[in-house]
């Protein structure tokens, strides 16, 4: 139908009935009958419209599992934008995904569902603040992590995620002949990674509000009301978080690390969506959910999904000089040889006594 409200029909029923069984868990029955027609309509258009739709880890199960042809963290999606073969590319994510994406697929129209889903990490620096870093700390290299905007990636070496960081730092540092680093523009990324090498950290003190609203006392006050919980927690949070954690590492290696030991219970310390999306795929683990909400990712819906590819709406451009060089740091990402596994940030192992820069 025209105007996007489409029945719930035995066909629908049986056509979605694969994907109801992943997401029953997290999805109630009443949902799934409002979910699935446009799930079955937002698929259909893809495949007319050669269109797929890069999901990341952060988005409700619907979304996730139900139309996302491609699922993971900035990184895995960031690599995936660059290999698919489609005209046009859906980000279900926010701004600075889709404009990575747009770095690297300059031929192909992407587009962003909701204009306003940015991220307070991306809008914490700007090309103008970097490069009067670069001015203050000439000949230092600037690694910077991939939730930042095309304008900023366009002004640094490399850029990294919570995936790479120790792996990306110690590769510039390596090229440059230098044991410093720039690293931005999170300041917990930054001092997590400055206890996992050798190289010294300069930091900006940009802060993700979702990671950074998490304190030693949440964890303990965890471990309390569910003391067989397995604690695990981004990077992205304080310090003080990852030393009480039983696990810190980006959302893949979490994916990962709850795969392989299939705990009994686990606490994800990190974006609600994330527990909803793994649960899918570990049916004996217990989900216990303290987490935060991101405002900007829930922006994104089916509905809006369906309304950019009915109306080929938002299209996310990059001038192309600024595409040119942001496309430079981001390849020399993906360029680097994969870690033989996503980075663990072991705090409670690692040196206790390294400070960053903080500029």
């Amino acid at each position: 139908m025209a105007d996007g409200n489409f029945p719930f029909t035995p066909e629908i029923e049986a056509a979605t009935a694969p994907l109801w069984e992943k997401v029953r868990r997290r999805v109630t029955p009443i949902e799934w009958r409002a979910h699935a027609p446009l799930i079955a309509e937002i698929n259909r258009l893809k495949r007319e419209k050669n269109a797929v739709i890069l999901a990341h880890n952060y988005m409700t199960p619907e979304i996730f599992h139900g139309v996302g042809d491609f699922v993971g963290d900035s990184l895995g999606l960031a690599r995936e934008a660059a290999r698919a073969d489609a005209a046009i590319i859906v980000q279900a994510g926010v701004h600075f995904m889709a404009e990575t994406s747009k770095v690297l697929c300059p031929e192909k129209t992407v587009l962003i569902p909701d204009l306003r889903a940015g991220c307070s990490l991306a809008a914490s620096i700007t090309a103008e603040d970097v490069r009067l870093i670069k001015q203050r700390y000439p000949g230092v290299p600037v690694v910077t992590y991939v939730n930042t905007t095309a304008e900023v990636k366009a002004e640094t070496d490399i850029c990294c995620t919570s995936a790479n960081a120790v792996q990306v730092v110690e590769a510039a540092a390596a090229a440059a002949g230098t044991d410093r680093v720039i690293l931005l523009p999170d300041e917990f990324l930054a001092r997590n990674v400055a206890r996992q090498t050798d190289v010294r950290i300069i930091a900006w003190q940009g802060r993700c509000e979702v990671h950074e609203r998490f304190d030693a006392d949440d964890i303990r006050q965890v471990r309390e009301a569910w003391p067989d919980a397995e604690i695990l927690a981004h990077p992205e949070c304080p310090a003080e978080v990852l030393e009480l954690a039983d696990f810190a590492g980006s959302t893949t290696a979490m994916t990962d690390y709850v795969a392989k030991r299939q705990p009994r219970q686990v606490v994800l310390i990190t974006e609600c969506s994330m527990a909803d999306n793994i649960a899918a795929e570990a049916p004996a683990t217990e989900f216990v959910r303290p987490c935060n909400l991101c405002p900007h990712m829930k922006r994104i819906s089916l509905e809006n999904i369906y309304e950019a590819l009915v109306n080929q709406r938002f299209e996310v451009n990059v001038d192309p000089d600024v595409a040119a060089r942001a496309r430079r740091s981001v390849q020399r990402m993906i360029d680097l040889p994969p870690p033989a596994a996503p980075a663990r940030y072991d705090l409670v192992k690692a040196r206790h006594h390294v400070d960053v820069e903080l500029i």
